[in-house]
C-alpha cells in the first residue's frame, strides 16, 4: 500500500511538472492585449536596479525594436526621450504605478512598456552575462498591466576563434580570449538579443496584417521564463 502511495504521488508530481513546462497558447498568455488591440506603444526608461550604471541606456536603444518587428506603431525612442525629459518624465520609478492618460494625450500612445532591470551579472569564468528583467506593458486607457514577463536570460560572450593542438597553453589563451571578451563585449548588443528573446512571443499588431489577431493559437512562452539568447 506505501509503495502504490509513493508511486501515485511521484505520478501526480510529474504531470504536474509536465503541466508546468508546457508553453501556453497566445490567446491565454497575452489575453488582455488581444482584447485591447493597442497599436501605439511608447518605450519608457527602464528602471535600473542592477549594479550595470548603463544597463538603462543600453536597454533603452533597442526595445523598439522587437516591438516594431511585431506589428506596432513604436514612437522613436529619442525624440519621445526628449520630450520625456523636458516634463520630467525620465525616471520611469515615478510613473509605474501611476495615472498614464496623460501619456495617451501627449504622445498619443496607447501603451506604456516598462522595463525594470533587476541585476546584471557577468561571468568571467562562464563567459556569458546573466541579466533578470522584467516586462510591464501598461494601457495608456485603463492603467491596467495588459501583459507582464519575469524573464532571466543568460547571453553567452564566448569568444568566436578558439586554438586547438596546444594542449595546456591553447587552454590558456583560450581562456584569456574569452576573458577579454566577456570584458569588453558589445553590451548595446547583449541587450538587443535579451530583448529579442524575451518578447519573440508578443501578439502581431497591425502593422503585421497577414498575422494580426490570426495568431491567437501559436504558442507562448510563460510568465516567468529562463533563456538563453543566441548570437
Amino acid at each position: 500500500m506505501k509503495n502504490r502511495i509513493t508511486f501515485t504521488t511521484l505520478a501526480v508530481s510529474f504531470l504536474l511538472m509536465l503541466a508546468s513546462c508546457a508553453s501556453s497558447t497566445k490567446i491565454a498568455a497575452f489575453k488582455d492585449m488581444y482584447a485591447e488591440d493597442p497599436l501605439v506603444m511608447i518605450i519608457m526608461p527602464p528602471i535600473n536596479n542592477s549594479t550595470n550604471v548603463d544597463a538603462k541606456d543600453y536597454f533603452y536603444t533597442t526595445m523598439n525594436v522587437p516591438v516594431c518587428e511585431a506589428g506596432y506603431y513604436v514612437l522613436p525612442p529619442y525624440l519621445a526621450l526628449e520630450t520625456l525629459q523636458k516634463e520630467s518624465a525620465y525616471d520611469s520609478e515615478n510613473f509605474v504605478n501611476a495615472d498614464l492618460s496623460k501619456f495617451k494625450k501627449l504622445f498619443g500612445a496607447d501603451v506604456a512598456v516598462f522595463t525594470v532591470i533587476k541585476s546584471w551579472k557577468k561571468s568571467m569564468v562562464g563567459n556569458s552575462v546573466t541579466i533578470e528583467i522584467e516586462y510591464i506593458f501598461k494601457s495608456t486607457k485603463t492603467n491596467e498591466i495588459l501583459y507582464h514577463r519575469d524573464a532571466t536570460i543568460n547571453c553567452d560572450t564566448s569568444a568566436r576563434t578558439q586554438l586547438s593542438g596546444f594542449g595546456l597553453l591553447g587552454s590558456i589563451v583560450n581562456a584569456a580570449s574569452n576573458a577579454v571578451s566577456t570584458a569588453t563585449a558589445d553590451y548595446v548588443s547583449i541587450a538587443r538579443r535579451c530583448n529579442e528573446s524575451a518578447l519573440t512571443d508578443i501578439p502581431a499588431g497591425k502593422y503585421r496584417k497577414e498575422k494580426h489577431a490570426l495568431d491567437q493559437k501559436d504558442s507562448a512562452m510563460a510568465e516567468k521564463i529562463t533563456i538563453t539568447a543566441k548570437k
